[in-house]
């Protein structure tokens, strides 16, 4: 366990910024699911903006790396192209 006071706050502060990266992370994943689930390509050409902007969002965080953003936001792309 930590003696300095400064080193017991950085504890605090890692275990909050911790569960708050985890919640955004489960999210991003929660509604990625939700888009590969759709069928319609109007619906998924609605949502595909909002879907590409969370996923930069959280790489500019830091949540998620930015190759991996690059990659899923590819995804999102193809899923919505290869609709019809």
């Amino acid at each position: 366990m930590a003696n300095h006071k400064s080193s017991k706050k950085r504890i605090r502060s890692n275990d909050a910024k911790k569960e708050r990266n985890h919640y955004y992370a489960k999210t991003m994943r929660n509604s990625l699911r939700d888009f590969r689930a759709l069928l319609s390509k109007e619906e998924a050409t609605g949502k595909m903006g909002a879907m590409v902007s969370t996923i930069d969002k959280l790489a500019k965080r830091g949540i998620i790396h930015k190759n991996k953003a690059s990659n899923l936001k590819s995804e999102v792309m193809l899923q919505v192209n290869k609709l019809s």
